[in-house]
């Protein structure tokens, strides 16, 4: 079967105790991504989360990752970086094999902890379009934060 889009355990996380995102309802946009971790987040800090996962899917596709809707007021989090995106090609790279991680912000005045297994983002795999003069060709040689260096 021709693998279109989908889910798998990051290397390195085999024996972790991962589990893959699902939705939870029939019309749901996102799947929802668990902590691979215990985390505490400090007040006013941005830590990277683990989730032991990575994702594949078509070339003219990518995946965005938000908080959950409910995580700003019960835990006081945001994505870090407003909204992540998981390009196509990250999958499998070189440096971390894909491995999503969420950006998050506390923007509380106490630590936040986070338990492993707990539901910290959704992911939305979603289409692109290209310019009629688009030109990228460069090849992903590395992870998080690697492209145009």
């Amino acid at each position: 079967m021709e693998k279109i889009r989908g889910f798998e355990i990051a290397k390195g996380f085999e024996k972790e105790g991962v589990n893959l995102p699902k939705r939870a309802t029939t019309h749901a946009a996102g799947y929802d991504i668990e902590s691979i971790e215990d985390t505490i987040i400090q007040p006013n800090e941005i830590k990277l989360v683990g989730t032991g996962v990575k994702a594949y899917m078509q070339r003219d596709e990518f995946l965005s990752l938000y908080v959950r809707s409910s995580t700003p007021l019960k835990k006081g989090l945001l994505k870090g970086n407003g909204v992540g995106v998981i390009d196509s090609d990250y999958y499998s790279n070189p440096s971390n094999d894909g491995h999503i991680m969420m950006q998050l912000l506390n923007v509380t005045n106490e630590p936040v902890i986070i338990q492993k297994g707990e539901r910290i983002g959704q992911a939305v795999f979603q289409k692109f379009l290209l310019t009629d003069d688009d030109i990228a060709g460069e090849e992903r040689t590395s992870g998080f934060g690697s492209t145009g260096k």
